[in-house]
């Protein structure tokens, strides 16, 4: 059975950004954020604390290391009995704890287009950027890696699943990575928000579940923030699987795990233990709506291109073939009242694109759909409008 979403009026008496970044006459469909209620097994736990009074800090030792580990053994088959797990506020946070300190070379290898703060954390961190685009059907172009690498770069920021393509990365395509990684002694931070919300028809291969390369290579960043909408709490995990990438781990400053919210370790722990229902709900009405974007935009806009993502709630669609002149995100917004992710924001190539959050009611999605295909249309050559 589908999840459904919270009702609109609750969704607009929300304070977050998504509800209180647009006017109210716009759909906000732009920000990695979903439309559902919360679930319940998290909400109790919350509650649960609220009434006990445990608002302090966040204890040196959780339940969350095992919650974790026994979800991704059910959901992934990953093993986590030898790998060291640490908190810390959110998945950004830990990846710039890791490029401050790790041997980058000339720079860390970026593949977009990507989640766009991936550059802003390169520059919080000092650390230059190389470019190595995907190729045309979403994949890592190893290739072009490896050049990078001879090239004298030394890191990799690694998106798996990719956002916003929605592509979880092949085994055989990662496995290349890790030989390539411990070929020329870099580093893989792989950032795996998104994996949780793999779609019924894709795999996810954790970076660490690769091979002995991947593990000697790499970190992986966890988090329940996007799979059960808990971003505000403030929790996600650095893990490493190889006794010197452990040691790297423990030995960052007290202050990045002291950083993890404590309402936040309580609500990812509920969600790993008791949220996979829930889960598997919301991933049916995320599936649904990738079809309906899919099959609409096919048959109504054939001139619009639509990347349908295999993981997460996010689609990349290219309106660069209309001729719009201005960035397809303002214009929508302007004259649809639809507001998009801009596809500029995702780095080179991604001129023309938006992205688009699918993780709503899927009337909410029609309505944003009719609005976008109207102004669309009377654009289009031949229109009457």
């Amino acid at each position: 059975m589908e999840l459904p979403a919270a009702p609109l009026g609750v969704l607009r008496s929300r304070t977050s950004e998504k509800w209180r970044g647009f006017p109210p006459d716009v759909i906000p469909m732009f920000v990695a954020e979903a439309d559902f209620p919360l679930a319940e097994p998290i909400a109790d736990a919350l509650h649960a604390a609220i009434e006990r009074g445990d608002t302090g800090y966040v204890a040196s030792r959780t339940e969350l290391p095992r919650a974790f580990a026994a979800f991704a053994e059910r959901r992934w088959g990953w093993s986590l009995e030898t790998a060291h797990v640490q908190t810390t506020a959110d998945v950004s946070m830990g990846i710039v704890e890791m490029l401050r300190r790790i041997e980058v070379g000339s720079g860390v290898v970026m593949t977009p287009p990507v989640y766009p703060p991936f550059y802003l954390l390169a520059e919080e961190a000092e650390v230059p950027v190389v470019d190595v685009p995907l190729t045309t059907d979403g994949s890592l172009d190893l290739p072009g890696i490896e050049g990078a690498f001879r090239g004298g770069a030394r890191a990799l920021l690694l998106c798996n699943p990719h956002n916003p393509l929605g592509h979880p990365h092949a085994v055989a395509s990662l496995a290349a990575l890790a030989d390539l990684a411990d070929s020329f002694g870099a580093t893989v931070i792989s950032d795996e928000i998104h994996a949780p919300l793999t779609h019924s028809d894709a795999v996810f291969t954790p970076w660490l579940a690769v091979s002995d390369a991947s593990r000697r290579t790499g970190f992986a960043l966890h988090s329940a923030s996007k799979a059960w909408n808990v971003a505000g709490l403030k929790c996600a995990m650095m893990i490493a699987d190889d006794p010197e990438r452990s040691g790297f781990l423990r030995s960052l400053p007290d202050e990045v795990a002291w950083r993890t919210g404590q309402f936040g370790v309580i609500a990812s722990i509920a969600a790993y233990d008791h949220g996979e229902e829930w889960l598997d709900r919301a991933l049916l009405t995320i599936e649904r709506n990738r079809r309906t974007l899919a099959t609409r935009l096919g048959a109504e806009l054939p001139v619009v291109r639509v990347h349908e993502p295999r993981a997460g709630y996010l689609s990349w669609v290219d309106f660069g073939a209309i001729g719009w002149t201005r960035d397809p995100a303002d214009v929508i917004l302007e004259r649809a009242r639809v507001a998009l992710r801009t596809g500029s924001d995702f780095g080179p190539g991604g001129a023309g694109h938006v992205r688009v959050n699918l993780a709503c009611d899927p009337a909410l999605l029609d309505e944003a759909l009719d609005r976008i295909v109207s102004v669309v249309q009377a654009d289009l050559p031949g229109s009457t409008s």
